[in-house]
């Protein structure tokens, strides 16, 4: 099975541009309080230079497929995040503290994109009642438990205690894996967790929000180079 990209915490066009060409399914634009934040202007204007890329690169369109928009928000409400879904056409919303479902249900009545819940997983691992709770979403993402942080730590947890406590919810949601995700670490924790996706900020930056280059290629490199079980 491969194994989807998402590049976090856009905020130049020439990322996303090199995120295209690099096959990502997903972008994620944050617009929560993160180092990484952007405004709604800043996004479409990133969403712009994408579309741009995409028509002056017609001939290779279909060798990559246009990234799916990801919106990342927490403590948003449900009318906010949809008026911010309508105006940026984003298909998928990551929501940090969807607390106990009722904000994802509010969401179901608003918008089409689809939502993804984030479950922090500390040292003690997964927490039951949260992933349970996940379970409202349209998929699980796994990020690193830092407090005060919603993510972009560059810390990692332990993939094989989680991967064990995560073997009930597989068939239910696809699982997305975050947290210091690297071209180094990568291709061993997809061997060990196999998740649908892997999400990737700080492992390809030089600083918040400005990536480099060629460490975007060697994760999406080390990425193609294995499959999940």
């Amino acid at each position: 099975m491969a194994v989807d990209i998402k590049f976090c915490g856009m905020t130049r066009g020439e990322d996303v541009v090199i995120a295209r060409t690099l096959g990502a399914r997903y972008l994620g634009f944050v617009f929560a309080p993160s180092p990484r934040q952007i405004t709604i202007a800043r996004a479409q204007e990133l969403l712009h230079a994408l579309s741009s890329a995409g028509d002056d690169t017609h001939s290779a369109a279909q060798a990559h497929r246009e990234p799916q928009r990801v919106g990342v928000f927490a403590n948003e409400t449900a009318d906010e995040i949809a008026r911010i879904v309508d105006m940026l056409s984003l298909d998928v919303v990551q929501l940090h503290g969807a607390g106990d479902g009722t904000l994802v249900r509010t969401l179901r009545g608003l918008t089409q994109a689809r939502l993804w819940t984030v479950v922090q997983v500390g040292p003690e691992g997964l927490d039951v009642l949260a992933i349970e709770k996940a379970m409202e979403g349209d998929a699980v993402l796994l990020d690193t438990k830092i407090e005060g942080a919603l993510g972009g730590t560059g810390r990692t947890f332990d993939w094989a205690a989680v991967g064990n406590q995560l073997e009930p919810y597989r068939p239910i949601r696809p699982v997305i894996l975050a947290g210091g995700l690297t071209s180094e670490n990568v291709g061993r924790a997809i061997a060990v967790l196999a998740p649908d996706a892997v999400d990737v900020s700080s492992g390809v930056e030089r600083s918040p929000g400005t990536k480099d280059e060629a460490r975007m290629r060697a994760f999406a490199h080390a990425v193609h180079g294995v499959v999940a079980p």
